[in-house]
């Protein structure tokens, strides 16, 4: 089931909905189904007619997993880690499909970064790696833009992934999907710069998890990033991003100027 948020036509809502992507057409649904479960309204609208905003909103955290590919290690200079390395984006940080990346003024390299993103579905804390399924809501696509030249000079991440605009989400959550061994892959320009599969992980997803919520109590709309695979690149001001991951689709975003 694909699932989706949107701004539909202003007949129909002045907010956002979220709704089942059926082909062509949105099923209209009653509330976030995050909270509310699915509860169809029988209504649908046109794909082409809505515009498509990301997927969720997370009110708490993003919840991201560094160095989880070996390669990608290796290419930043770093030894494959012992344990997940786990770092916060804000919230503030999530735009959708199409929206733009804002390039900081304080920045002269922001990077892409193409990673299988998870939405949890229910509080959870200390979850036995058997367990995992049951907090997971879906799938979606995510891209850790990061700010390289500042990440190098405060050797830490906080401020180089942070930045509003920096957590592309989208397009849509999918939430029968087996995440194990999916290719992904990120374009910049049409260029090929990353192409992995998910079964290149380093940690799998139950282990991310337990270890995660080990730390953190997760919460409904809680994404987690599971890690990026080597090629990481420069996205030009000017240029669009897109990330594929196979079984969900493709998130597109600009790189636009800030101001």
């Amino acid at each position: 089931m694909r699932i989706a948020r949107f701004t539909p036509p202003q007949e129909i809502s002045a907010s956002p909905l979220f709704g089942i992507i059926n082909g062509e057409e949105i099923e209209i649904l009653i509330g976030d189904p995050l909270y509310s479960g699915i509860n169809k309204t029988g209504e649908k609208v046109a794909l082409d007619k809505v515009k498509l905003l990301a997927p969720v909103i997370p009110r708490s955290k993003v919840v991201c997993v560094g160095k989880n590919y070996a390669d990608h290690a290796k290419e930043m200079d770093s030894v494959v880690p012992e344990q997940p390395v786990i770092f916060i984006k804000p919230n503030t940080s999530v735009i959708g499909p199409e929206d733009a990346i804002v390039w900081p003024d304080m920045s002269q390299r922001v990077d892409h970064e193409a990673e299988l993103a998870i939405v949890i579905g229910r509080i959870c804390k200390d979850v036995p790696k058997e367990r995992v399924k049951d907090v997971i809501f879906g799938y979606t696509i995510g891209n850790d833009v990061t700010a390289r030249d500042l990440q190098k000079v405060d050797g830490q991440w906080s401020r180089a992934k942070g930045f509003d605009t920096f957590c592309p989400l989208g397009p849509w959550i999918e939430t029968e999907l087996d995440p194990n061994d999916l290719a992904i892959s990120a374009a910049v320009d049409g260029e090929l710069r990353q192409s992995d599969r998910t079964s290149s992980m380093i940690f799998d997803i139950p282990t991310i998890i337990n270890f995660i919520s080990q730390v953190y109590t997760l919460l409904p709309g809680d994404v987690i990033l599971t890690g990026t695979p080597a090629g990481v690149g420069m996205i030009p001001i000017g240029s669009t991003v897109s990330i594929t991951i196979e079984g969900i689709g493709t998130l597109s975003n600009k790189a636009v100027k800030h101001g």
